[in-house]
């Protein structure tokens, strides 16, 4: 299928196009424009790393974001998901079950890494439908879980 592009001169004779609504030219096609939202949260937590050969197998505590990633159409509404549904989900599955909780009370040996996969699937099994997912443990360190 092809999509009909409008191209033509501007003034100073540069190629203009006009790509149809719902694409965008990327490299001289037309490709579907992807939409994302994202919306951000934090947690306290503390862990200890047994399995760590170093400080972090001593008890220590973070203070996480994350971030949660949702992607679709733009619904007639003229949103992808309300940010609102987004965050109902999120306090109730992740913020007020870790908030302020010793993680291996939780999670055998609660790696970044391994917090991060339970938290996809709290909000997979909740329902929610997850382009991405970025774990902040520290202010330079983070985990991305995708599909």
């Amino acid at each position: 299928m092809h999509s009909k592009l409008h191209h033509g001169t501007n003034g100073n004779g540069h190629l203009t196009v006009r790509c149809p609504p719902g694409s965008q030219a990327v490299l001289g096609r037309v490709a579907p424009v992807r939409t994302r939202v994202t919306k951000a949260f934090t947690f306290e937590a503390a862990h200890d790393l047994p399995m760590h050969p170093g400080k972090c197998q001593r008890l220590h505590g973070h203070g996480y974001r994350l971030e949660i990633s949702v992607e679709g159409p733009i619904g007639a509404d003229g949103m992808v998901i309300d940010f609102e549904a987004i965050k109902d989900v999120v306090d109730r599955e992740v913020v007020d079950h870790y908030d302020h909780r010793y993680l291996n009370d939780l999670l055998e040996n609660p790696t970044a890494e391994r917090l991060a996969h339970e938290i996809w699937e709290r909000l997979a099994s909740a329902g929610l439908a997850i382009a991405a997912l970025r774990l902040w443990e520290t202010p330079t360190s983070y985990v991305d879980v995708m599909p």
